[in-house]
């Protein structure tokens, strides 16, 4: 995988994990904290509820509320504020705490009824549940009123709840001021019992009951109240940062780990490849680096390997072209110096054949440095070239002529094969110096009765030239060194025979400078064909 791709890939996955985690922790803990709120204001409004409720269903009456109020805000932390359902007020637990009253919020009060639930035995006949219900509308007058005077007088009351849901009040020595009052009035009981009949024909007899008791009781009931809880604007819960830092912090370490992972993999081979490119700096041309992969990492590697190799190669080619121009300067030059000696000794005569002798010599050895510098200004670009337009055919048939001679000598037979005109824009004096080099390896390839053709066609768009001689071939063990410098397919070859071994080389670089190719392929019993392509000017000839 490409390394942009994993660091990609790594920082995608981090984000999403983060993003993810930290959805998950806050959606998670604010439905709980919700839900756990929810759960505890309902449970505090229960308690607020019942608290108050019991209240007036023990006492009769709101008075002495205060206390009870204060105690609820303390157990709930809420703060309370209780009203009468006409507003009047009738405590508030910020002014009992000695605090000035904040603005309440806009949440919907709670309605407290004191009143009991009257309970009706269910299955007995509407005349029977009527008298009931006459009864503890009495019952409820006559106990309210004392439980009310109790709590004026100071005494500690106490209520339990009969079978109807009546309040039964018991107090302490406060008990003799407040006398219980006799039920039994007739007029009022006339009155609770017409209402009351009414509801023989109800079809919910029960609920029309309760409606009669709570309508006849609410002269003397404590008046239901409204409570409002909390306080405007406040702040909301905010959500627990211990989960919140765990997970940041999981997910950091997460991401430090990929991170650390992450720069192990790209850092052993960055120092590796540091460590190759500061040796060969030093010199040390045979380091490599390690290469696994196919990331960009791993390319960089492939790249560094590739140009340490080029440079090994080139310190090598390098090394092995000033031996061979050592070799092939060292033994010419001796035998020189050696002539030379003995001609100013004495020990020979100088002859004119020995003169000439040394002359062929000495041009020898300026055709091997002619060579040598063509060879260095081609491949340093330095080389000038004269392009201009030349036709192929003419220059294959000047090169026969300048090397027919050779040919007649050799028994060689020399021919040229072109088809049609065909025309590349090129120096023509160099094209004659690599066709030269060629036709000369040729004819001293081949043997007698032989032939060395020169071809030239178009091929579409490119020139197509060959050299064709049928002379013994070149080994495919051969054929790969044929451009290298000095190189001589038939080692027993010597300078006047074969040549100074720059040849190719120098014709190669040549084509190339032209933007051309040369290739060989070569056949051992059967001969050799180079072939040069260059790029054609002017259109094709079409056939017909």
């Amino acid at each position: 995988m490409s390394f942009r791709l994993r660091v990609l890939g790594l920082l995608a996955l981090t984000a999403m994990t983060a993003t993810a985690a930290t959805a998950w922790l806050t959606l998670r803990q604010a439905t709980s904290q919700v839900q756990d709120s929810v759960a505890a204001g309902r449970q505090e409004v229960s308690r607020i509820n019942d608290g108050l409720q019991a209240y007036g269903f023990t006492h009769g009456t709101w008075a002495g509320l205060s206390p009870t109020v204060s105690a609820l805000a303390q157990d709930t932390g809420q703060r309370i504020r209780v009203t009468t359902e006409t507003d009047v007020l009738l405590a508030d637990s910020d002014a009992l705490a000695g605090r000035p009253p904040r603005a309440v919020s806009g949440q919907p009060p709670v309605l407290v009824d004191p009143r009991p639930l009257l309970r009706l035995p269910a299955g007995r006949v509407p005349l029977a549940s009527v008298k009931r219900t006459v009864t503890a509308i009495a019952e409820y007058r006559s106990t309210t009123v004392y439980a009310a005077c109790l709590t004026r007088a100071g005494a500690r009351v106490s209520a339990r709840t009969d079978a109807l849901g009546l309040p039964v009040v018991s107090a302490g020595s406060h008990s003799a001021r407040c006398a219980k009052s006799d039920p039994g009035d007739d007029q009022r009981a006339g009155q609770d019992h017409v209402a009351a009949s009414k509801c023989e024909k109800e079809q919910n007899l029960t609920a029309c009951l309760r409606q009669v008791f709570n309508e006849r009781t609410a002269s003397v009931a404590p008046p239901r109240l409204t409570v409002r809880l909390g306080v405007r604007d406040e702040s909301p819960a905010t959500l627990a940062a211990a989960p919140t830092v765990a997970v940041a912090s999981g997910v950091a370490l997460v991401a430090l780990l990929g991170a650390l992972l992450l720069s192990r993999a790209v850092l052993r081979p960055v120092r590796a490849l540091t460590s190759a490119v500061r040796g060969l700096g030093e010199g040390e041309l045979e380091r490599r680096v390690p290469v696994s992969g196919r990331d960009e990492i791993a390319e960089l590697g492939r790249a560094f390997n590739r140009m340490a190799h080029s440079l090994q190669a080139a310190e090598e080619r390098q090394r092995r072209l000033t031996g061979d121009i050592a070799h092939e300067l060292r033994t010419p030059l001796a035998n020189l110096r050696g002539y030379l000696e003995a001609l100013r000794d004495g020990v020979v005569d100088p002859t004119p054949e020995l003169l000439d002798s040394l002359h062929e010599e000495a041009m020898l050895q300026q055709r091997i440095v002619d060579d040598l510098r063509d060879l260095a200004l081609a491949e340093a670009g330095a080389l000038t070239y004269h392009r201009a337009t030349v036709d192929l055919g003419d220059l294959l048939e000047v090169c026969r002529t300048a090397h027919r001679a050779q040919a007649d000598t050799a028994g060689v037979t020399l021919r040229v094969d072109t088809e049609g005109p065909v025309h590349v824009d090129a120096d023509a004096d160099r094209l004659r110096q690599v066709l030269g080099n060629l036709v000369g390896n040729a004819l001293r390839a081949t043997e007698q009765r032989g032939t060395v053709t020169l071809a030239a066609a178009r091929r579409g768009a490119f020139a197509v030239i060959e050299v064709r001689d049928t002379g013994k071939g070149i080994s495919a063990d051969d054929l790969p060194h044929l451009f290298d410098r000095f190189w001589r397919a038939d080692p027993s070859r010597g300078r006047a025979t074969g040549g100074s071994g720059l040849g190719l080389s120098i014709a190669r670089q040549i084509v190339t400078d032209h933007g051309g190719t040369i290739a060989v392929r070569s056949t051992v019993g059967a001969g050799t064909t180079f072939t040069v392509t260059l790029m054609a000017t002017g259109e094709p000839v079409a056939d017909g």
